[in-house]
């Protein structure tokens, strides 16, 4: 199997990919009729499109742009899914969440407000949960300061036992401050190696060729970040692969315990949706050397 690959080439964008047992499940924002897309694979290859993982919004939401979907398998107690939507009274982009019994849904919210909403900083999306060794669960997301002409900001947060809510209050995590990574800051996920948290992102404008992936360090999950990609990103277009503008970061592993990056990318010749584009699921296999992750 090659380690750096188109995996589905339909538009797929910010991917999260989720094994259970040996079947794996890829989630994406919304394209066509379906609020969230859902693949099923046994070989990361070849996937079955399974419909409409979240088939109905809760009643204070407005459809459309249902983006970036992330899952939690609670290991026997069901799952979470945690989703971008818009709020249908101020048109901001608010976190909900949603369960299901299975990882193929179909995943239910039964919601009266969003589960995260920073509606005087702009908004919040792009959500990625994350469980460290103990057991405990963390929701990251991107502050969309963007929405009013600001930085933007990644945030990080305690969950609880279940999953279904917050607890302590929320830290800012890494802000916009290289000029590899502006206009935005946005799509963060966790990897843990050796007692060391990495805080991959995406930068840049998501509909170019510059759009990129970076990454930061601490020894908490929670931060303080080191960003160590400092004078360019550590993930960036590949000619080679024909990967133009990778982003939408998400990590999970293989049955042989291999680490895997799911993320978008454009064909090199097709950047945007206006130029006929599609932000098809990409796979690329890391490894932790040195202290600093690598393609393998």
């Amino acid at each position: 199997m090659s380690t750096y690959f188109e995996s589905y080439s339909g538009d797929f964008a910010d991917p999260e990919v989720v094994r259970v047992d040996s079947t794996y499940y890829a989630y994406a924002t919304n394209a066509g009729p379906d609020n969230v897309q859902l693949l099923r694979s046994d070989d990361l290859h070849n996937w079955t499109h399974l419909g409409d993982a979240l088939p109905a919004l809760p009643s204070w939401a407005r459809p459309g742009k249902t983006w970036a979907p992330s899952v939690l398998d609670r290991h026997g107690d069901g799952f979470v899914l945690y989703y971008t939507v818009s709020d249908g009274a101020s048109g901001r982009q608010a976190i909900s969440v949603a369960t299901a019994a299975a990882p193929s849904g179909p995943f239910v919210d039964l919601s009266t407000r969003p589960l995260v909403f920073q509606y005087d900083e702009g908004g919040s999306i792009d959500p990625r949960v994350f469980v460290d060794a103990d057991g405990r669960g963390y929701l990251f997301w991107k502050r969309d300061d963007t929405a009013l002409n600001r930085r933007s900001s990644l945030w990080g947060q305690p969950l609880s036992a279940d999953g279904l809510s917050l607890l302590a209050r929320p830290v800012q995590l890494l802000d916009l401050d290289r000029p590899w990574e502006d206009p935005v800051v946005e799509g963060p996920a966790i990897l843990l190696c050796d007692s060391t948290y990495y805080l991959f992102y995406s930068a840049n404008w998501w509909e170019s060729s510059d759009y990129a992936i970076g990454y930061a360090v601490s020894p908490h999950p929670l931060g303080p970040y080191q960003k160590v990609t400092t004078d360019g990103p550590w993930l960036a277009s590949n000619a080679e692969a024909d990967a133009a503008g990778p982003g939408g970061p998400a990590l999970f592993t293989d049955a042989a315990g291999t680490w895997w990056m799911a993320h978008h990318a454009w064909h090199g010749a097709r950047v945007g949706y206006r130029n006929g584009g599609v932000r098809s699921l990409r796979l690329v296999a890391i490894d932790i050397v040195g202290g600093r992750p690598q393609l393998i």
